[in-house]
C-alpha cells in the first residue's frame, strides 16, 4: 500500500499504457467524465440541505444538451477500504462500512469520535455513496496520470472539508486528497483551487507540511461561518509554508471584484509556483441565492473562474463540492461543463426528466436570484488583500524541485478499472 508519505515524496516522468476508451470524444481538448447513476439516488434526510439528487439533475441536462458527445464517458469503478486508507484512517473507514441507521442508537460513542451527527448524518447507503464519488477522482485522476485526456470531470466529487479520521461538512471520505495523492506519482507539483464559499479546510490540512502540493482557496471568513479556518496567515509549514493561501472574502462579493483578486492570484500561482497539473473544486454555493451561501456570483462569473484555469491547458480534474439551491447547482454545473468541452449550447434549456425544476423561464443562465445582500468587499479591501497573498507567494523564491525515484504503484491495476459508456 501506498502510504501518504510515499506518495509525496516520489515522482517519474514515465507514462503507463494508455487504457482503451469505448466512447470517443473528438474535441479538440480531450474530456473525460465519470458518472454513476446510483449516486444521485442516496439520501442525506428530508431536511438536510445535501441533496445528491443534484448530480442525477446535472447529468440529465448534460444528456439532454448532447454534451456526452464531447466527452469520454465513463462508470468509475467504486473506491475501495484500502483505497479510501492512503489517507485516511483505518479506525475511521472500518466504521463507515459497518454503520448503519438502524444501529445508531448503540454506537453513541463512535459517532462523537468520528464526528457523525445532524451535519453528518447515517443515512442507508452511505458507505457505497462514499465508495462512488471516491471512485470517481482517483478514476479522474487516473486518466489524467495515463495521458488519456487533458481535463478529467467527476461533479459528484469535491468534498473538501473531510479529514483524516473524521467526518465534517457534509463530507465524509476526502475525494480530493486521494485524486491528488494520485496526481503525485506522476506530478511533481499540483495545484488545488477552490471557489466553494467555505474554506476548504480538509486539503489544505492533509497538505499542509508539503511543497509538492499548493491549496489556494477563495472563501467566506469571518462571522462563525463554518468551518472557520482559513486565515490569509495559515501559509504552511515545514517544507510546505507558502504552499497554502487563502483568500478571505466577505459577505456578498460580486463577479467583478472576485475576478479582480482569483485573476491576478491564480496568474501568479502560475507563474511562481509552476503546477503541472490542477484540481478545481467547483463548489457552486458561491452562487447567488444559494441556500446556505452569501456570494453575489452569476453562474457566467462562476463558469469565468474555470474558463481562467483552462486556458493554462494543464491536466486539470474539475470537482464539485457544494451548493444547496439544487436547480443554479444543475444549472451552473452543466453550463461549466460546456466551457470544458469548448461547446456553446442555447439558453433554452432541452426537454428533461426535471423540466418542471427550472420553470419559470425554463432558461440555463437564468438569473440566480435576487441579491440579498450589498457587497461588503470594498476596492480598497481587496487591494490590500491582494497584495498580502503576493507579497506572500513571492517568498516562495521560485518552483520547488522533486527528486525523480521509481514510481509508486497506481491505487488500482489497470486491468482492474471500469468504465462503461452511458
Amino acid at each position: 500500500t501506498l502510504s501518504l508519505h510515499d506518495a509525496l515524496g516520489k515522482y517519474n516522468k514515465e507514462t503507463p499504457t494508455a487504457m482503451e476508451t469505448l466512447l470517443n470524444n473528438t474535441n479538440k481538448t480531450k474530456v473525460s467524465y465519470f458518472f454513476d447513476h446510483d449516486v444521485g439516488n442516496k439520501h442525506y434526510g428530508s431536511y438536510h440541505p445535501m441533496k445528491p439528487h443534484r448530480l442525477s439533475i446535472t447529468h440529465n441536462l448534460i444528456l439532454n444538451y448532447g454534451l456526452w458527445k464531447k466527452m469520454d464517458v465513463y462508470r468509475p469503478r467504486r473506491a475501495t477500504a484500502q483505497d479510501m486508507s492512503l489517507f485516511h484512517s483505518s479506525d475511521y473507514i472500518d466504521f463507515l462500512q459497518r454503520v448503519v441507521p438502524e444501529g445508531v442508537t448503540q454506537a453513541g460513542d463512535a459517532l462523537r469520535r468520528f464526528n457523525i451527527g445532524e451535519d453528518c448524518p447515517v443515512f442507508d447507503g452511505l458507505w457505497e455513496y462514499c465508495q462512488i464519488y471516491t471512485g470517481g477522482s482517483i478514476d479522474a485522476a487516473q486518466k489524467l496520470t495515463n495521458t488519456q485526456c487533458d481535463i478529467a470531470i467527476n461533479w459528484s466529487g469535491g468534498l473538501h472539508h473531510a479529514r483524516k479520521e473524521e467526518a465534517s461538512g457534509f463530507c465524509y471520505i476526502n475525494d480530493i486528497v486521494l485524486g491528488i495523492l494520485e496526481l503525485l506519482r506522476y506530478h511533481p507539483r499540483v495545484l488545488y483551487i477552490d471557489i466553494d464559499i467555505h474554506h476548504g479546510d480538509g486539503v489544505q490540512e492533509a497538505f499542509y507540511l508539503t511543497d509538492r502540493v499548493m491549496t489556494v482557496s477563495f472563501h467566506k471568513y469571518g462571522d462563525n461561518f463554518f468551518p472557520g479556518t482559513g486565515d490569509i496567515e495559515e501559509v504552511g509549514i515545514s517544507y510546505g509554508r507558502q504552499c497554502s493561501f487563502n483568500v478571505t472574502l466577505t459577505d456578498a462579493i460580486d463577479v467583478k471584484t472576485y475576478l479582480s483578486i482569483y485573476k491576478p492570484v491564480i496568474q501568479a500561482v502560475m507563474d511562481i509556483y509552476r503546477p503541472t497539473a490542477v484540481v478545481l473544486q467547483c463548489g457552486a454555493d458561491s452562487l447567488r441565492s444559494d441556500r446556505l451561501g452569501c456570494f453575489n456570483l452569476t453562474f457566467k462569473g462562476h463558469a469565468e473562474c474555470v474558463r481562467f484555469v483552462k486556458s493554462f491547458n494543464l491536466p486539470t480534474m474539475i470537482v464539485g463540492g457544494g451548493g444547496y439551491t439544487v436547480r443554479n447547482v444543475a444549472r451552473c454545473w452543466t453550463y461549466e461543463t460546456s466551457v470544458l468541452t469548448d461547446t456553446e449550447v442555447p439558453n433554452d434549456l432541452p426537454f428533461n426528466d426535471y423540466f418542471e425544476y427550472f420553470s419559470p423561464d425554463f432558461q440555463l443562465l437564468s438569473d440566480p436570484g435576487p441579491v440579498r445582500y450589498d457587497n461588503l468587499n470594498s476596492k480598497q479591501y481587496i487591494d490590500n488583500l491582494k497584495i498580502k497573498i503576493l507579497e506572500n507567494l513571492r517568498l516562495l523564491q521560485g518552483a520547488p524541485s522533486v527528486q525523480m525515484q521509481e514510481i509508486p504503484p497506481p491505487i488500482w491495476p489497470k486491468s482492474d478499472y471500469e468504465e462503461e459508456p452511458d
